[in-house]
């Protein structure tokens, strides 16, 4: 199949079967499809949290208006924008960089003071919402590399992002829950499946100028 037949087949599940799990080379596949996403500058200011303690599911599952993905899923994908110490996520990626490329040149250092700058003339509204957008980028390839290997996903952001950053100890860690994405396999009750799928045309879509 491609990537548009992938597409096709996945929709937002609502309903999964607790007894299906992913075996863990799927999970190990998803992480690294998750870890190649684009981010702004490269930075990936983000981390994901795999929960699969049904403790904390169920706790969480509080936290999100009794929705039964969260405890019924194989997992439930957290991904959690970072907060604090920017300047300090820059300086790794700049030794991430010299380490990958062995290029310790002045100019991926300046690099690194441009981002600094960069981020730093941002509001604190602003670089909240910057922070928060790039972990939807991380969710999609997480939503397409899930329907390449025909497992089931639901991006969500109907949970109170507080009470996660509380019950997962995230602001300690200068994180922020900012989406979910619970992931696993459809159960045959999900009425959802055998909807037609609704978008818009390629002609309302799209405009050329």
């Amino acid at each position: 199949m491609n990537l548009i037949d992938h597409l096709n087949w996945r929709y937002a599940t609502k309903v999964f079967d607790p007894k299906k799990q992913l075996n863990q080379e799927d999970v190990e596949y998803l992480k690294e499809a998750i870890r190649l996403s684009v981010s702004s500058y490269g930075l990936q200011l983000y981390k994901v949290l795999i929960i699969e303690n049904d403790e904390i599911r169920a706790a969480l599952r509080k936290a999100s208006w009794d929705q039964s993905q969260i405890t019924d899923a194989s997992q439930l994908f957290v991904f959690c924008n970072y907060t604090l110490d920017y300047d300090r996520h820059i300086d790794d990626f700049i030794q991430r960089i010299m380490t990958a490329q062995g290029n310790s040149s002045e100019g991926i250092k300046e690099y690194g003071e441009f981002i600094k700058t960069s981020i730093a003339k941002m509001s604190a509204e602003d670089r909240k919402s910057w922070s928060e957008k790039q972990t939807y980028l991380a969710l999609n390839n997480l939503l397409i590399a899930c329907a390449e290997l025909k497992i089931d996903a639901c991006p969500m952001e109907g949970f109170n992002n507080q009470a996660y950053n509380q019950i997962l100890g995230l602001d300690e860690l200068g994180l922020n829950a900012a989406v979910i994405a619970p992931v696993g396999y459809r159960s045959a009750s999900d009425k959802t499946q055998n909807r037609r799928k609704v978008r818009k045309t390629k002609e309302e879509l799209f405009q050329t100028a």
